[in-house]
């Protein structure tokens, strides 16, 4: 079984979109399910901001989500979920609660209030409209990376940050995919190199094919003490999992997220990871299961670092640089 885009959505039912304002500096990606998808997450990060997350706990009644919403905007943005709220509720998504149905849309924003952007938005923010846009873009298939939808005004330490994604297959024939909006508090390149400490994990030259230095400088790098940061994402599988099995799914996520950033998890980061399952390839035995944990941790690991990769500086005075700014054009 082969994966042709090395996306997210290489998963089948799953449609992702991108609201993009590179004026604002700011943007909302809606990953959008088929069908309602057994779901879960994990939050790491000390300084994190969500809707709905509290939900996804293993122990939680509801147990499948109509769609994510990962968002720039830091509080403000948690409008963005209500405008993809209103889409699905438009098509008649969402959980059934007598003659009611109630979308299920968790979220988790990012901080990017601090990039230069134009935030005088007025007295409201303009975040459930770019989340109604976010949700009317999305689709299969291919769809873009870098400085697009909440990665529009992501940054980390050392280089631009922005949306990136991966994609993997098990030896059992399993996907797994990966959609990443890196916005750190650390750096995911080694020092101010071009070298990126996802690089063991790297397939078809995804982010440059640079392979590790020699050296490793593993100094502290971060892009302020006082700025919150949050790296925020998606790992999805076609297996059918229950709620439990999502949640460590999550957990292994982290681990990429890890592998991929340095330093992570910092008290001022938010580092949140969602979680799913579309059902659509059963288990055959618990090994199957290791396996897909074990990819999540990969597919996050990469997804972070192409991110990176694919950035390009916002259009605004004192932009951060990007990687491909310093460093050259993406090969293809």
């Amino acid at each position: 079984m082969s994966l042709t885009l090395n996306l997210l959505t290489d998963i089948e039912g799953v449609a992702v979109g991108h609201a993009t304002d590179p004026v604002l500096g700011s943007g909302v990606t809606a990953i959008v399910f088929d069908e309602p998808a057994i779901a879960s997450g994990s939050v790491l990060g000390g300084a994190p901001g969500g809707r709905d997350t509290a939900l996804l706990d293993p122990s939680m009644t509801v147990q499948a989500v109509d769609a994510f919403v990962l968002s720039g905007g830091s509080a403000f943005g948690l409008d963005a979920a209500g405008g993809v709220q209103a889409g699905l509720r438009e098509i008649g998504r969402g959980f059934q609660v007598g003659t009611m149905r109630v979308p299920i849309v968790p979220q988790a924003i990012l901080m990017d209030l601090l990039n230069g952007g134009n935030k005088g938005w007025g007295l409201y923010s303009p975040y459930r409209e770019m989340g109604y846009e976010a949700f009317k873009a999305a689709k299969a298939g291919a769809f873009e990376l870098g400085t697009v939808g909440a990665g529009t005004g992501a940054t980390t330490a050392t280089f631009k940050g922005g949306i990136g994604s991966a994609s993997a297959v098990t030896s059992s024939g399993h996907k797994v995919g990966a959609l990443v909006a890196a916005n750190a508090l650390g750096s995911a390149t080694v020092g101010e190199a071009l070298h990126f400490w996802a690089a063991p994990f790297e397939e078809n030259e995804e982010f440059g094919g640079l392979g590790l230095p020699a050296d490793f400088d593993t100094r502290m790098r971060l892009k302020g003490v006082n700025v919150t940061a949050t790296t925020i994402g998606v790992v999805v599988t076609d297996a059918v999992l229950t709620k439990p099995q999502a949640h460590r799914l999550s957990i292994m996520a982290h681990d990429g997220l890890a592998r991929a950033i340095l330093p992570a998890h910092l008290p001022l980061d938010g580092d949140t990871i969602f979680s799913a399952s579309t059902g659509r390839k059963a288990l055959g035995n618990p090994a199957e299961f290791l396996e897909i944990c074990h990819l999540a941790t990969l597919v996050t690991a990469r997804a972070i670092a192409r991110g990176v990769y694919e950035a390009t500086s916002l259009p605004v005075p004192n932009a951060q640089v990007a990687w491909r700014d310093k460093f050259g054009s993406p090969a293809k």
